[in-house]
């Protein structure tokens, strides 16, 4: 019997990592791109174990030659592609004044960010019409809460979420007609490695009731969220946001 497959980028750890364990145990194949190259056979043991087949391709997400290469490795690998899940970002290269912010750094949050996003989802796009297929067809861009949120001291991260928000939009508007449903994840406070070198200014903000929900997000939780939305079961949700992040984002007086 044939199964669905899944693209995730930035899948080697964390909130990747977790969807694409989910995923797996949800029924798909596998592909994960990320740019450590001895990770395959790690992710492979995990992977498989679920069930899945596992495909890996080391890559960088900003080099937009090799987007090509990536789609052409998850047919061969299964045959299809059914979900990309656009997970590949970096934080801000140096948090600090935004007016001493420079150019280098900005460049480089949104080429990885927001371009090498934008264009991988064009080329997947592109490749999941090509061949529809008998599966449902979603393409799930993790953003923040920083896409509405802001931090001034991390400007050019919000920019390049806020960005990819948008983005997510106008994908999902081109794409409904074709049956491929388009969704922003939205993570809060997710216990990460991205976040480990800020984890006591957070424990002291959700002890003081940043977060309703009064805990750490982790990246299960994002994963969970990714599993439902790429069952096909809400596809006539398409473009909508889905918040991971205890209510943080509510606004409150």
């Amino acid at each position: 019997m044939s199964r669905p497959a899944a693209i995730v980028t930035g899948g080697a750890r964390g909130i990747g990592l977790a969807c694409a364990a989910a995923l797996a145990d949800a029924g798909f194949d596998i592909l994960v791109m990320d740019l450590a190259e001895k990770a395959g056979d790690r992710l492979a043991a995990d992977i498989t174990a679920r069930g899945a087949k596992f495909a890996y391709h080391c890559g960088d997400i900003a080099d937009l030659d090799d987007h090509v290469a990536l789609v052409d490795a998850a047919t061969s690998a299964f045959g299809r592609i059914d979900c990309l899940i656009n997970n590949a970002g970096i934080g801000a290269v140096v948090r600090g004044d935004l007016l001493e912010l420079k150019p280098e750094n900005f460049d480089r949050i949104l080429a990885i960010n927001l371009r090498g996003t934008v264009f991988l989802s064009q080329a997947v796009a592109r490749a999941m019409l090509a061949a529809p297929g008998d599966f449902p067809k979603t393409i799930i861009t993790i953003t923040s809460v920083s896409a509405e949120m802001a931090s001034p001291e991390r400007a050019d991260y919000c920019i390049s979420k806020a960005g990819l928000s948008m983005w997510v939009k106008t994908l999902a508007l081109r794409l409904a007609a074709e049956n491929i449903g388009v969704f922003e994840v939205r993570p809060g406070i997710i216990h990460t490695d991205m976040t480990a070198g800020v984890a006591a200014k957070y424990d002291a903000l959700i002890d003081g009731g940043l977060v309703p929900a009064k805990r750490w997000g982790e990246a299960a939780d994002v994963g969970a969220a990714v599993v439902a939305l790429a069952g096909g079961k809400l596809g006539f949700s398409t473009g909508s946001i889905i918040n991971v992040d205890g209510a943080l984002s509510v606004p409150r007086l």
